[in-house]
């Protein structure tokens, strides 16, 4: 569905991602995980275009990305970066509706198809009683369900998260997370970057571990999530478990 082949990206003269070849799985949650400055929101931008490859190529669906046209991505692929910053004095529901864009005929009008779905997503997300307020009115954790509406909002097959859990205390961060699995349960192939690793087992399939640009290991959180590569890529030392809850792996620090 989604994937890159030899894929490098620089900044300038400094090399981000190098060779980096992978596949996003169809249907799943997968996390991007690893240190920081490893390529994690740099590989996010990259695969939605932001970014341009300084070698290698991103495919979807079997096309080079590079081949599809603004309108037809943007009904494919969305994303919601780790900055975010809306228009002063701008309300929850045209914030929403900024999602519909890329299906906005010449007119830039939405039709009722559209507002129904705008009203769906803020529904889905606990923003409804918030739309006419503005977004900055709002606290931290309202403020990124109504980021997420507007991504729902957008309905593509696959739904990018940058860190969006930064800045959210636990209560919220738990929201957030169980709003990522509703979109997956709906459908939606999603991908996160996270730094929580125990929230990354337990909430996503499929994991994606990067170091200094570059593949380490893929796999489900039972496969890939050892006490060896915490020490390896992370330099941490811990003893993993079974998540008394979920079931799925844990680390503790010792």
């Amino acid at each position: 569905m989604l994937q890159t082949q030899n894929l490098s990206v620089a900044y300038g003269k400094q090399t981000i991602i190098q060779d980096l070849s992978l596949n996003i799985p169809r249907g799943k949650i997968t996390a991007l995980v690893g240190p920081n400055g490893c390529g994690k929101s740099t590989l996010l931008k990259t695969l939605v275009r932001i970014n341009k490859p300084s070698s290698g190529e991103v495919l979807f669906e079997g096309k080079a990305i590079s081949s599809y046209q603004d309108k037809s991505l943007a009904r494919s692929l969305s994303l919601l970066p780790q900055i975010l910053v809306s228009p002063e004095g701008i309300t929850v529901r045209k914030l929403v509706e900024y999602g519909r864009s890329p299906y906005l005929s010449h007119w830039g009008r939405l039709n009722q198809e559209d507002k129904k779905i705008v009203e769906q997503a803020m529904l889905d997300t606990g923003v409804a009683e918030f739309a006419d307020k503005p977004v900055e009115s709002l606290s931290g954790g309202q403020r990124q369900r109504a980021w997420i509406a507007m991504v729902m909002a957008q309905d593509t097959d696959i739904v990018m998260l940058d860190e969006p859990t930064t800045y959210l205390d636990m209560s919220h961060q738990v929201e957030l997370m169980n709003l990522m699995r509703q979109m997956n349960d709906n459908g939606k192939t999603v991908v996160v970057v996270l730094h929580d690793l125990n929230q990354a087992c337990r909430y996503c399939d499929h994991l994606i571990v990067l170091a200094q640009g570059a593949l380490v290991t893929q796999g489900s959180p039972e496969e890939v999530f050892t006490e060896s590569l915490l020490n390896d890529v992370f330099d941490l030392k811990a003893k993993v478990f079974s998540d008394p809850v979920s079931g799925t792996p844990m680390c503790v620090a010792v």
